[in-house]
């Protein structure tokens, strides 16, 4: 079972694309150093639906948005080194235009033959993009016959490529990726196995309130790790020194605290390592987290006592879901505790368990373990992927085309 929007909707699979130029929104927003791509990860998710549209007979037209341009021509933002790596990934010739729309792209789609792959620049060098302009819309979507959303790391922003589009082609449907995304993380959301494990860290609990409350009533045990767990620990009245934490969240963590209460485990770290100089990755020493931290020091990751606690817990899970870090895993000195648990998730993924990786720092995190290929989904979209936990409708998939009848 999925969510509900999304059951009934039409996927590549379902419609005939012989000879059509096919828009497909993809997702290489990957990071880029140098004028070159650093992690081929979102290219690589997208090459089976663009390989079944080309085995189908189909003419890919891919169009992406990379970073935050605002609107404007950016070069350190061009798509343009995506299209050498997409080359080598799908063994065939890539053109790439440098613009989204205009007479030159219109022309270039027009002529695209059967195994031509078109790739197009940043739609977020236009305004149009991210204000869902119509016109703007109207004319990426004149470049095809029919769509394909395979975006999911952007269908919770209805922008001019993954909603807008929709209103002006028709059939609208979703990708081989955009499917199992949906999938996996549906399963998550409405019918778990048992135990369900749940794995929350990262920095703030004011972005995941409502993911925490929604996994509360369905998870049967929740392991909060990194900054979010400084403001739960101070919510129980233990000083975190001069760690991170949130002020203005103290009261909303003692309610879901509560709310925990004979619903679920949640689990909190009971040891932390801390520094007095974090931001250099300064040495560390371990503290037991009731006898409180120093003045001067912050808490920079999860202890021993708690990287075995929440292993064997994850290890006792048939489902596990993971977002966000135990610590300041960036820093190698401080990165144990999270690459612990990406042993671990991949450790109860060995073992039978179904395992869902949800984007972001986990996703880099769980590559940088070298376990990334152990779990049994890694979600390309960080944000996508707690909105759709939240159980929020995500514009991007509820704009695509229903199956006849449903």
């Amino acid at each position: 079972m999925v969510a509900a929007y999304f059951e009934n909707k039409m996927t590549v699979r379902e419609v005939d694309l012989e000879g059509k130029r096919v828009l497909i929104r993809v997702d290489f927003n990957v990071p880029l150093k140098d004028g070159k791509v650093e992690d081929d990860f979102r290219i690589r998710a997208a090459l089976p639906t663009i390989n079944l549209v080309i085995e189908k007979g189909g003419k890919p037209i891919l169009i992406s948005h990379l970073g935050r341009p605002k609107g404007k021509r950016v070069d350190d933002l061009s798509l343009k080194p995506v299209a050498g790596v997409l080359e080598k990934l799908l063994g065939r010739k890539v053109t790439f235009v440098d613009d989204c729309i205009g007479e030159q792209v219109r022309q270039l789609a027009l002529a695209l033959q059967p195994g031509g792959v078109l790739l197009l620049e940043n739609t977020r060098f236009h305004p149009g993009e991210e204000a869902n302009d119509e016109s703007f819309a109207k004319e990426l979507a004149s470049l095809g016959e029919l769509f394909v959303n395979d975006a999911f790391g952007s269908v919770h922003r209805a922008h001019a490529s993954t909603e807008g589009v929709t209103h002006f082609l028709s059939p609208c449907v979703a990708g081989l990726l955009l499917e199992k995304e949906i999938n996996f993380l549906g399963k998550v959301l409405s019918s778990p196995e048992r135990p369900f494990i749940a794995v929350i860290g990262g920095a703030k609990i004011s972005g995941k309130i409502e993911i925490l409350r929604n996994l509360l009533e369905k998870a049967d045990s929740l392991i909060i790790g990194g900054g979010i767990a400084n403001t739960f620990l101070k919510a129980r009245g233990i000083d975190v020194g001069s760690s991170l934490y949130e002020e203005s969240s103290l009261e909303v963590a003692q309610q879901i605290m509560r709310e925990a209460e004979g619903r679920a485990d949640f689990l909190l770290p009971t040891d932390v390592l801390i520094s007095d100089n974090p931001r250099q990755g300064g040495p560390c020493q371990t503290r037991r987290v009731e006898d409180g931290i120093p003045q001067g020091y912050s808490i920079v990751d999860i202890g021993p006592e708690t990287r075995r606690t929440f292993s064997e817990k994850i290890g006792s899970g048939r489902m596990i879901f993971w977002n966000g870090p135990m610590g300041i895993f960036e820093i190698a000195e401080y990165a144990e505790g999270t690459f612990s648990i990406a042993d671990a998730v991949a450790k109860a993924t060995d073992g039978g368990a179904t395992t869902v990786v949800g984007g972001g720092d986990s996703a880099s995190a769980a590559r940088k373990a070298g376990i990334a290929e152990r779990i049994s989904h890694i979600s390309t979209g960080g944000g996508a992927s707690l909105e759709f936990i939240e159980g929020r409708v995500l514009p991007g998939i509820a704009a695509l085309t229903s199956k006849e009848g449903a």
